[in-house]
């Protein structure tokens, strides 16, 4: 599998970006069959930083609703990657 199709996009909310910035901790949206290797080395290599810890988790989709009609998100993955210090990850560079 190709680095690429294991880290599909960055998580940015509020929560992540204090995450970011207090933790040093970045928010992926995975593939759901990658492990914690696999998504380590990906980041390791598509933004050439070092790694400390890499946390995943499973996140159900929600149930939605208009009106009479049901609808559901998609379950997807999601990675919490710690950067040892000194490393950053800056999506918005010059902004």
């Amino acid at each position: 599998m190709n680095q690429y199709d294991i880290i599909k996009r960055p998580v940015i909310t509020e929560k992540t970006n204090i995450q970011k910035e207090e933790s040093n901790q970045v928010s992926f949206e995975v593939d759901r069959n990658a492990n914690r290797v696999e998504i380590a080395r990906a980041v390791e290599k598509i933004f050439k930083v070092k790694v400390a810890k890499t946390r995943t988790m499973h996140i159900r989709g929600k149930i939605k609703r208009r009106g009479r009609i049901l609808g559901k998100r998609k379950d997807w993955k999601k990675a919490i990657v710690t950067l040892m210090p000194g490393e950053r990850i800056d999506f918005f560079e010059g902004v």
